[in-house]
């Protein structure tokens, strides 16, 4: 995709937030996440550099899902406790779809698992023993680091299995759009909000696949990075190396009906195609506050 102009003087009228946000050391690592209840760790070696996030709150409506990859809309859910898994399983995967497919023009959304993420102490609950973890429908903390959870191959499968299993039936896609949709349910100034990055300012050269790996106990020393059969095949994100060009963004003290939809991957890269994201600490506002979050994982088609 071609670089597109960006828009300075609105943007660059921002009020910025210092921030550490954590790249992938340049270097030959084998890229691994390990997932389990409450913790995740990553292979690799990863540093923090120091950027600034800009707050597109006061101009939430300049940001376009295609230009940027991100956006800012609005969504009223009938969920009282997101804590409440059996009340989020049973009523807010089909909430989100309807959402989606209303901020996109998608002709269907196919939503897949949710996870919360909360900046309080998980300590505790990842040292509970775990049998046969699964990665959704948990408690997890905010992401640590630059990335995009699906590289090429795996947002292209997610969405053929997806749209399989949810249209059977169907005339087929010409394009699909795997996307987060993302929104806070604690009280703002939120502490660790989540930081996404104009997807123009990204390229290839950065980014390096990072394969996921869901596990109930955490492999040790040279077990962490041991070759694995078919590993170029598994389920991987992408990761990115620092560059100064990336530009970064956030919408400050998020009310319960902000959502913030941002695209792993569209199979249309005459557009922005991927929005890398983390969270990051903002100390730019007084008196934050915990931050708890859910993001669902879903696939937006248009047929």
């Amino acid at each position: 995709m071609a670089s597109l102009p960006i828009a300075a003087d609105v943007e660059d009228s921002a009020r910025q937030a210092p921030a550490l946000i954590r790249y992938l050391d340049e270097g030959d690592f084998v890229m691994r996440r390990y997932v389990s209840r409450g913790v995740e760790i990553n292979t690799g070696t990863y540093g923090d550099h120091r950027m600034v996030v800009r707050d597109g709150m006061p101009i939430r409506d300049h940001f376009d899902f295609d230009t940027h990859g991100f956006m800012l809309g609005k969504h009223h859910s009938a969920i009282a406790d997101f804590f409440d898994k059996e009340e989020v399983d049973r009523l807010y995967l089909r909430e989100c779809e309807e959402a989606i497919r209303a901020l996109t023009g998608a002709s269907c959304v196919a939503a897949g698992g949710w996870m919360i993420r909360t900046s309080a102490d998980l300590t505790a609950r990842a040292q509970e023993k775990v049998e046969n973890y699964r990665h959704e429908g948990g408690i997890q903390p905010p992401a640590g680091e630059a990335h995009v959870d699906y590289n090429e191959i795996t947002g292209r499968r997610a969405a053929e299995r997806a749209y399989a299993a949810a249209f059977p039936d169907g005339p087929g896609y010409t394009r699909y759009v795997c996307v987060s949709f993302w929104r806070t349910f604690t009280p703002g100034p939120q502490d660790w909000p989540l930081a996404v990055c104009d997807g123009r300012t990204v390229s290839d050269e950065e980014a390096t696949s990072n394969t996921l790996f869901v596990v109930d106990e955490f492999p040790a020393g040279d077990a962490l990075t041991a070759p694995v059969a078919g590993e170029d095949q598994m389920i991987a994100a992408s990761i990115f190396s620092h560059r100064d060009r990336h530009r970064w963004w956030y919408f400050s003290n998020m009310a319960a009906d902000d959502v913030l939809l941002f695209k792993f991957q569209d199979s249309d890269h005459d557009v922005t195609w991927r929005c890398p994201h983390t969270a990051f600490h903002d100390s730019s506002l007084p008196d934050t506050k915990t931050r708890s979050s859910i993001e669902v994982r879903a696939v937006a088609f248009f047929e």
